[in-house]
Parts: C-alpha cells; structure tokens; sequence
C-alpha cells in the first residue's frame, strides 16, 4: 500500500520513498550532489574567506526503504544558516539524520581558496587560487578530513642528469587528504606541498622572477616519488596529523601519459 503525504488542502499524493523495499539491500550513501552554498573558512592572513562551497549531501538509507527524501537535505542546509563553516558542520549532521531518519550522515564540499602570493624577487602581489574541501561524517561522533589541492613545478632529475644543458619541468598536482587533533590551517598544507616540489607557482611573475623560478626548480630536480616522500616526510613530523593521504600528477610535457604516484599512512 502507497502512503500518503498531506498536501495542506483536502487531497493527498502518495509518498514513494517510505513504501517497503523488499531486495534487502542497504546502501551505504545517498543523497544529492552538486548543490552550491555559501561557505565560511578559515584564513590565516585575514581571520576568514567567504566563497562557495560544492556540496555532496548522504545518508545511509536501510534496506527497509524504498528511496530518502532529497528535498529534506536542502532543508537541512538552509537551516544551518546563510553561510555554512567547520563549526556548524556537526550540527548540520545531527539535522540531517533526524530530518532523515538516518544513522549516519555525510557531508563532502570542496571549494576555491585564495592565497595572496608575492613573486619571489619584484615583490609583485597576485591571488593564486587553490582547490580545498572537508569531508565530515557522523553519527553520535564527529569526523572531518581536511583536502588541500596545489598546483607545482617539477623539474625532472633523469632529464637533468642526461642532458648536456636544460631539463625538462613541468607542472604538477599535488593532493592532500589529512586528518589531524588539532587546528592546521589550510595555508599550512599548502606551505607543505609547495615546499616539497621543485618549486611552488605564483600568479604574477616579471623577468627577473621567471629567472629566480627557473633556475630554483633547476636546482631542485623532483620525481612524483620525491614530491610525495618530501610531503610525507614533513606530515609524519607534525604531531597534529592523525592519518593521510597524498596523491601526485605530473602532467608530463615530452610524454604522452602523465606520471602518478598515491600514498596513504595512519600514525
């Protein structure tokens, strides 16, 4: 039997979603995805950066049930307020599984974050902007994973080695997924994969900067595997992180595939 939902006159719909699913198979996340929404994060140089947030909105949903309500995960985030930040996130998680009578809640949204960058010799100032996110979870217990994404040089040490003059660089993705016990600011991580590259990227650059840039990643001939050891390095000795995740691409610029490397570690 289809049960009915109340529409605030004398008819009545039927609501789809609460009639019994009888294939016995829960899943473990559903909800909406691509929802956009102001976000309020941290920022080390100005206390707090307001920009939009991608959100990815999921509950369990038992076995038991046909389907989950998605208008109740907008619901859910509207009523956190006009501008969502870390400290409302468990909040949001609790509305979320009362609203949808869950066990568990999950709320995933990554988002721009600008940094104001010098260039290394001119002084000259520019935003230089990063991809950042947390993916946050609960059920009577809170959980968050901060992600930082950072685009770098690498120069390549074989192609140094071999040459008779130059080598060949290119840029990089360096991604980072963390968990800590205390505050790391988002500057933080970035700071850390910057430094473990042949060098880090800056959005204005005069004559005199390219030269200073050239020749620093030059000097500093990096592998994927080098890239993603100097982050580990520098993460293991930092007491705040629990656990992480690091992911480097190289996007090769005389090969015709890109090199990866992908590594994962719990402390």
């Amino acid at each position: 039997m289809t049960d009915k939902v109340e529409t605030g006159g004398a008819a009545t719909l039927p609501d789809i979603q609460k009639t019994p699913d009888t294939r016995n198979i829960a899943i473990d996340k559903v909800g909406v995805r691509g929802v956009k929404f102001p976000i309020s994060v941290l920022d080390r140089a100005n206390e707090r950066q307001h920009t939009i947030g991608n959100f990815t909105l999921t509950v369990d949903l038992p076995a038991e049930f046909k389907g989950t309500h998605m208008s109740r995960f907008l619901e859910a985030l509207n009523a956190a307020g006009r501008e969502i930040s870390v400290t409302s996130l468990p909040s949001l998680l609790h509305d979320m599984t009362e609203r949808l009578h869950a066990r568990q809640a999950h709320v995933d949204v990554v988002f721009p974050f600008f940094v104001e960058k010098r260039a290394p010799v001119t002084g000259q100032s520019g935003m230089m902007e990063f991809t950042c996110g947390f993916s946050a979870e609960g059920n009577g217990k809170f959980d968050i994973e901060l992600m930082v994404q950072a685009p770098v040089a690498t120069l390549c040490p074989c192609s140094k080695e071999i040459s008779d003059y130059g080598a060949h660089n290119q840029r990089g993705v360096v991604t980072v997924k963390l968990r800590s016990n205390d505050h790391i600011w988002l500057e933080e991580i970035i700071d850390v994969i910057e430094a473990s590259a042949s060098c880090a990227l800056f959005p204005v650059l005069k004559r005199p900067d390219e030269k200073w840039v050239t020749e620093r990643a030059y000097e500093n001939p990096r592998f994927v595997e080098d890239v993603i050891r100097e982050v580990a390095v520098r993460l293991d000795s930092d007491s705040r992180v629990t656990g992480y995740e690091i992911e480097v691409e190289n996007h090769e610029s005389i090969h015709a595939h890109n090199a990866y490397a992908w590594l994962r570690r719990e402390k």
